[in-house]
C-alpha cells in the first residue's frame, strides 16, 4: 500500500522504537547531567503493546523499524522483541541502534531473532577521550562488540560519530581507516542542539563543509553520491571506493525528506526530533482502544504533521540549547535518551 503523507506530503514510512529510556554511558553530547528523571517502570510498553502499535503503523505504510534506546540492550529479553517484530508481514528492514557496549554478548541471539542491520556509536579510538566522552571507561567493550557483530553475521553494520570541535575532530582520518579496516561504513554526525544537549553551542558544531575540507586534507579527492533514498545521511566516495556518510542536520536540514517518527518506550510518538509534544498511544492501548481506533489516531496525527523542527532552528538568529536542565527533568520526554536518535 502507499504510505500515509502528512501535510507536506512526507510519507509515513520509518518508525524509531525506543525500548528503555535507560543507557550505561553518560555521553557528554547526550547526558551531560548527573541527575535524570526516568520513565516509571509500569508506563514501559510491554512487548505484546509494542508489537501492537508497530502493527498500526504497518498498516499505514511503514516498512523500516529500528530499536533505539537509551541503550537498548539493557531492556530484558531484547531478542525476544525482535523474533516477534522479524515476524510481522510487511516489514522490510529491521535494525537496531547501540552504544555497543553489550553488543558482544547480544550480536549472536539478535542475529538468529531476525535483526537485519546494526549500527554501533563510536566517538573515538583514544581511550582518553571516550572516558572525557562518556565517563566512562568501555571503549574495549565497544570495539569487542564490533567484532562479534561481524562473527554472528551482521554484514551491513554502521558506525555513528558524533563530532565535536576540540573533542574528537581531529581523528575524523583515523576513525574512516578503522571502519574500512572492518568492513563497517562510517557516518559522521554534526553535534545537535535536540534533548539533553545541555551544553550544546554553534562553537561546538563542526559543520559537513568542515568535515570535508578534513577528510580531502587526509584521504584526497572525495565524490558526492547521487541520494537513492529519504536516509539522513548524504553519502561519499574516496578515490580507492570507501564510503562514508555525514548527517547533517544542524547546516544542512533535511526535513523537506524527512519520513521518519518516533515512539518512546512509554508509549508517546513523536512526530519530529524537536517537537515540544507527543501523542499518548499507551492511554489508547490500555483504555480499550481496538486497532481501528489506533489506526484512527496515527492517520489524523500524521496527516495534519507539518513539522520541520531542524529548519526552524536553522534559522533562530540566536541559536542556543534546545531544553534547560530544569526543564528536561519537568518533561523527560524532551531527553534524546528517551525518545531515541
Amino acid at each position: 500500500m502507499s504510505p500515509l503523507a502528512d501535510g507536506f506530503g512526507r510519507p509515513l514510512r520509518n518508525l524509531r522504537l525506543s525500548v528503555t529510556d535507560r543507557c550505561n554511558l553518560r555521553c557528554s553530547y547526550c547526558m551531560p547531567e548527573e541527575h535524570y528523571v526516568w520513565l516509571p517502570k509500569p508506563n514501559v510498553l510491554s512487548f505484546e503493546e509494542i508489537v501492537r502499535c508497530v502493527d498500526a503503523f504497518l498498516a499505514l505504510g511503514v516498512d523500516e523499524l529500528r530499536l533505539t534506546g537509551g541503550e537498548p540492550l539493557l531492556r530484558t529479553d531484547l531478542p525476544v522483541l525482535v523474533r516477534m517484530l522479524a515476524q510481522r508481514p510487511g516489514l522490510k528492514d529491521l535494525a537496531m541502534t547501540s552504544n555497543g557496549v553489550l553488543l558482544r554478548e547480544h550480536a549472536a541471539a539478535l542475529r538468529a531473532a531476525g535483526l537485519q542491520r546494526l549500527t554501533v556509536s563510536l566517538d573515538t579510538l583514544d581511550a582518553a577521550t571516550f572516558r572525557q566522552l562518556s565517563r566512562r571507561d568501555d571503549l574495549p567493550r565497544v570495539l569487542a562488540g564490533l567484532e562479534a557483530a561481524r562473527a554472528a553475521g551482521f554484514a551491513d553494520v554502521k558506525i555513528d560519530t558524533v563530532v565535536i570541535a576540540g573533542v574528537n575532530d581531529g581523528e575524523l582520518p583515523a576513525l574512516l581507516d578503522f571502519a574500512r579496516g572492518i568492513g563497517a561504513e562510517l557516518r559522521f554526525i554534526e553535534y545537535m542542539d535536540v534533548g539533553g544537549a545541555t551544553n550544546w553551542s554553534p562553537r561546538h558544531v563542526v559543520s559537513r563543509a568542515q568535515m570535508l575540507a578534513l577528510l580531502r586534507a587526509s584521504h584526497g579527492p572525495i565524490r558526492e553520491l547521487p541520494r537513492t533514498d529519504s536516509a539522513p545521511a548524504e553519502r561519499f566516495e574516496l578515490r580507492d571506493g570507501t564510503r562514508f556518510g555525514i548527517i547533517a542536520s544542524v547546516t544542512k536540514p533535511f526535513c523537506a525528506t524527512c519520513d521518519r517518527s518516533r515512539l518512546t518506550a512509554d508509549g508517546m510518538w513523536f512526530t519530529c526530533l524537536y517537537a515540544a509534544h507527543g501523542t499518548d498511544l499507551r492511554e489508547l492501548l490500555r483504555t480499550g482502544a481496538d486497532d481501528a481506533a489506533l489506526r484512527a489516531r496515527l492517520t489524523e496525527v500524521w496527516q495534519g504533521r507539518r513539522d520541520r523542527g531542524a529548519e526552524v532552528r536553522a534559522a533562530l538568529p540566536d541559536r542556543r540549547a534546545l531544553a534547560e536542565a530544569a526543564s528536561l527533568r519537568q518533561n523527560p520526554h524532551l531527553e534524546m535518551h528517551t525518545r531515541g536518535g
